[in-house]
């Protein structure tokens, strides 16, 4: 039998809908938490987050 290996591209910036499901999480919650972190990329009526900009800011929410 032959394995399927699925390789993960990280991609800097995403769109709303492939970030909330990379985090695992809905979108309004993903909408929310990218616009506090200030993570936000808007060109015309396309919308991005920066996920390097995001990751830093979920790490000031870790419970030591």
């Amino acid at each position: 039998m032959q394995r399927i290996i699925k390789t993960i591209n990280k991609k800097r910036l995403v769109r709303y809908k492939d970030g909330a499901e990379m985090y695992s999480m809905g979108m309004n919650k993903f909408q929310a938490l990218a616009k506090d972190a200030g993570a936000i990329l808007k060109i015309d009526r396309l919308v991005l987050v920066d996920l390097d900009v995001f990751d830093k800011y979920l790490e000031s929410f870790r419970v030591m």
